[in-house]
């Protein structure tokens, strides 16, 4: 199946955001050795496809609560159908199927960005002066060569941490600043992707089902690793695309999880139980910040009584009293 609508797409977005930061006063030439209306484009671009996925990210939460909700139960059938992995499985489908709660929308938003990613590595690839589709994809030829001259930090955005001599040359780039500024990104890329899997799974809880719970630590510690290789083929202008996203993930999960809190029996570790009673999660208020809980009016005290000053006479307690009368 042909990708050329996704490579159109792409193109036609970046294009826009190109266009629209030169058109309020972004200069196109570089500054500090970076042309930031190129490199903002990339930015723009992980804000364009996260607001059209933002129903899908919520989707991924709501099913996520779901899935919790419903680890007594299947807790219950792993003790149940102990060493019958089978019927396990089946008894579990069922459960999720008659709860309509999907185990795999967890990773949908995910699946969804990868034809992006894929269609930008793809249109920044073909950002090599030496090549001869420069109006492919909608481009026109002065919007290629600027592109395919754009710096981060005189690093171009279309060169890798495993460019060769060949490639650096057409680029005009330096091998040592490409590979100094993308291993710095790499670095950075892995560390957000580690961080946005952390902290989803610190607010939701490992799951009790060995199946999530390896898609769990897979996510938290394969991907991140797998970076430090696959990283190397990246293209600058790629990773950007990437450390963006992962930024604009950390903020986005953080404002969801407060609007959706997860459930008080989430627990940090797998197979732990908090050392503290977990305490109600926060909700109301600006972005579900707690409001203060309205406080009872306090019983008036009892007026103290004041004991004798020291030296003084001690008072009458008849004092009030008709006196007796003297016989």
């Amino acid at each position: 199946m042909s990708l050329d609508w996704i490579y159109y797409a792409i193109s036609w977005i970046l294009l826009a955001w190109h266009g629209a930061w030169d058109a309020i006063g972004v200069p196109d030439a570089a500054v500090i050795g970076t042309n930031w209306a190129w490199i903002l484009a990339i930015v723009f671009l992980v804000v364009t496809v996260r607001v059209i996925l933002f129903p899908v990210f919520v989707k991924q939460i709501k099913s996520q609560r779901a899935m919790q909700a419903l680890q007594p139960q299947v807790k219950a059938l792993q003790e149940k159908h102990k060493g019958d992995r089978e019927t396990l499985q089946k008894e579990m489908m069922e459960l999720y199927r008659k709860e309509k709660a999907n185990p795999l929308m967890g990773c949908l938003p995910m699946f969804l960005q990868i034809p992006v990613f894929l269609g930008l590595f793809h249109v920044l690839r073909r950002l090599d002066p030496a090549n001869g589709g420069k109006t492919l994809y909608g481009w026109t030829v002065g919007q290629f060569e600027s592109a395919s001259a754009a710096k981060l930090f005189t690093a171009p955005i279309a060169g890798k941490f495993g460019s060769t001599a060949d490639e650096l040359a057409r680029l005009g780039a330096n091998g040592t600043t490409v590979k100094v500024i993308a291993g710095i990104l790499v670095l950075i890329m892995m560390g957000t992707t580690y961080l946005t899997s952390r902290q989803m799974i610190l607010k939701t809880g490992w799951a009790e089902d060995p199946q999530q719970r390896m898609i769990q630590k897979l996510m938290l510690y394969g991907i991140p690793l797998s970076l430090l290789i696959s990283g190397a083929i990246f293209p600058i202008g790629v990773i950007i695309y990437w450390v963006t996203n992962n930024l604009f993930t950390l903020g986005q999960q953080q404002w969801v999880l407060r609007k959706f809190p997860p459930p008080a029996t989430a627990t940090s570790k797998p197979g732990a139980s908090p050392r503290n009673p977990v305490q109600p999660v926060k909700t109301g208020g600006l972005l579900g910040r707690a409001k203060p809980a309205p406080q009872a009016p306090a019983k008036p005290a009892a007026p103290k009584v004041a004991g004798p000053k020291p030296g003084a006479k001690p008072a009458n307690p008849k004092k009030g009293r008709p006196a007796k009368r003297q016989g």
